[in-house]
């Protein structure tokens, strides 16, 4: 029986990792991280920092494996990902098989960007490893980049009475402002899909590396401040190879 662990650890900070996570971290056998390319090695770093400056169990053992990438030949979308999940569940099982205690039973953990429950795939994943091998599950919560983002902005996440939408930036190009929503907190949007949007009326507050030591933020209307995210977004993107940024928008009520 494997005893699985997926720990929230926020967005970077080291100082985000609840005194439940760190409890969590020192009573598995195993940490597995992965590797997504040499673009984004900074990722795995993070989470070897947050490792050491957690962890003071000499017993437990921290490994990496390389992440499978999603194949752009798949047309459909939901099916690439979904078949990409598929990829990534076979290898955590043969990597966490390989790690097996003679008795069969080992207790893992995979360290979590934010909160597993909040546009993670590592819950989809998990649940289709139980398919493959007796799986029992648990899950530690962690900050998430919505709450980074407002309090680096010093924000509420909503106007009193008024309706909030949490999407991506595809759902965002595909159907526009959410129906019935006041405010609109985007995730995963690569293609700046808010500079396709009528600005009039629109607030923006943007970030980059919320909660991390590089940190950027942005905020103002969107029609003053649309283009200089765009282009403080690809600058950030060029130096570090990498970029994970969020936005919350707020319509005036009249």
């Amino acid at each position: 029986m494997i005893d699985l662990t997926l720990i929230g650890i926020g967005t970077g900070n080291p100082e985000h990792v609840t005194l439940e996570a760190v409890k969590a971290m020192n009573s598995v056998d195993l940490i597995l991280i992965p590797l997504k390319g040499e673009d984004k090695a900074d990722l795995a770093g993070l989470r070897h920092e947050i490792c050491r400056n957690c962890i003071t169990n000499p017993a437990v053992r921290i490994e990496t494996f390389d992440l499978p990438v999603r194949d752009p030949e798949t047309p459909d979308y939901l099916r690439r990902v979904k078949d990409w999940h598929d990829e990534i569940a076979a290898v955590w099982a043969t990597v966490i098989a390989g790690h097996l205690a003679q008795d069969g039973g080992a207790k893992v953990a995979f360290l979590v960007w934010g909160d597993p429950s909040l546009y993670d795939s590592t819950l989809r994943i998990a649940e289709r490893l139980g398919r493959r091998m007796p799986l029992r599950l648990k899950v530690i919560p962690g900050i998430t980049a919505i709450q980074t983002l407002c309090a680096a902005h010093g924000i509420p996440l909503n106007d009193l009475a008024a309706p909030v939408a949490i999407t991506t930036g595809r759902r965002l190009r595909e159907t526009g402002w959410p129906e019935g929503a006041a405010t609109a907190v985007v995730m995963l949007d690569g293609g700046c899909e808010f500079a396709a949007l009528d600005p009039a009326g629109v607030a923006i507050w943007w970030g980059a590396y919320v909660g991390m030591q590089n940190q950027i933020l942005l905020s103002g209307s969107l029609a003053e401040m649309s283009d200089l995210i765009v282009q403080t977004r690809a600058n950030a993107r060029a130096e570090h190879g990498w970029i994970m940024d969020i936005y919350l928008m707020r319509r005036t009520i009249p």
